[in-house]
């Protein structure tokens, strides 16, 4: 198994008649570490993530995410390797909303056998592990069973994150969780989320405009447009 979590070399992507959007010549995240991307909009963030997390193939350059060349594996590939391996926490959460807290916190564990598993092995079954997460994020029981639509964005944004994590996937992919909240309480989620990842010896790469988020990880890696400084 790979000790890295991420190996970049010489990676860049273009839009049909248009400039590199960016262009790394070298990146790398030791499993269990935090990256943290930060930039201006429109220089790539969102799709290096979408590189990463195997929704698009690589154009030039290596991708190796968890020990596996992104640019060698077919798209059905790929989204094993995300369902399996990975959790993803969407800058609008992507939620189900007619589904209950409970439903929605599951998901990963009832589409891939390999989640349940290591859940089961790991706290004894899907739904404590997800109560567990749950109340390490503060999110309240008495929400457990509601729509997600009627909760507030926060409580929404923690159900994201228990999703996310359920099933100790080995790499969490972040984009703009935090965009919805102050300040405040963007520390206080950061911080529980890294606290939660590193339970589970899990990689996080997240994407922020906010850089006083930036000291809570290991890594800080800026993007310009047309490149990276």
């Amino acid at each position: 198994m790979s000790t890295h979590a991420l190996l970049l070399s010489q990676l860049s992507h273009a839009w049909p008649g248009r400039p590199a959007l960016f262009d790394i010549a070298h990146l790398s995240l030791t499993q269990g570490e935090h990256l943290f991307i930060q930039g201006p909009s429109g220089c790539g963030k969102s799709t290096l993530l979408s590189l990463l997390a195997g929704v698009q193939a690589p154009q030039t350059g290596v991708c190796e995410v968890l020990g596996f060349n992104m640019g060698m594996l077919g798209p059905m590939e790929r989204d094993r390797l995300r369902g399996e391996h990975m959790g993803v926490v969407f800058q609008q959460f992507n939620l189900l909303p007619y589904l209950d807290v409970e439903s929605n916190a599951l998901m990963p564990t009832r589409l891939f056998a390999s989640r349940a598993k290591a859940s089961a092995a790991q706290w004894g079954s899907p739904i404590q592990q997800a109560k567990a997460l749950a109340d390490t994020l503060h999110l309240p029981p008495h929400v457990w069973h509601q729509p997600v639509h009627q909760l507030s964005v926060g409580q929404q944004q923690r159900v994201a994150a228990v999703r996310a994590l359920m099933g100790a996937p080995r790499l969490l992919i972040a984009d703009e969780p935090t965009s919805a909240l102050d300040d405040d309480n963007q520390l206080e989620f950061i911080d529980l989320l890294l606290a939660t990842a590193q339970q589970q010896n899990a990689s996080v790469v997240m994407v922020s405009h906010n850089a006083r988020l930036a000291s809570r990880f290991h890594q800080v890696f800026k993007m310009q447009a047309g490149g990276v400084a």
